[in-house]
């Protein structure tokens, strides 16, 4: 591992340069994988059942999804 010293400014180019060269698919997963590890480190309080939030509503789940990723 190797530790390197920029500035703010540097540092958010370097990640912005990185993040552009991503594909459109690339970029949307790593959107989809930040907002699971949030919503694992910051859970909702008082968050109703999953079905009683869908109730009525019509879902197509993917059945490769686990009980923790549906909802």
């Amino acid at each position: 591992m190797q530790v390197t010293f920029q500035t703010k400014a540097e540092s958010k180019r370097q990640q912005q340069e990185e993040f552009l060269k991503l594909t459109g698919a690339e970029r949307f997963f790593r959107f989809l994988e930040m907002s699971r590890a949030i919503n694992k480190i910051m859970p909702v309080k008082n968050r109703l059942a999953f079905e009683e939030r869908n109730k009525g509503n019509f879902l197509l789940i993917h059945k490769d999804l686990k009980d923790d990723e549906v909802g």
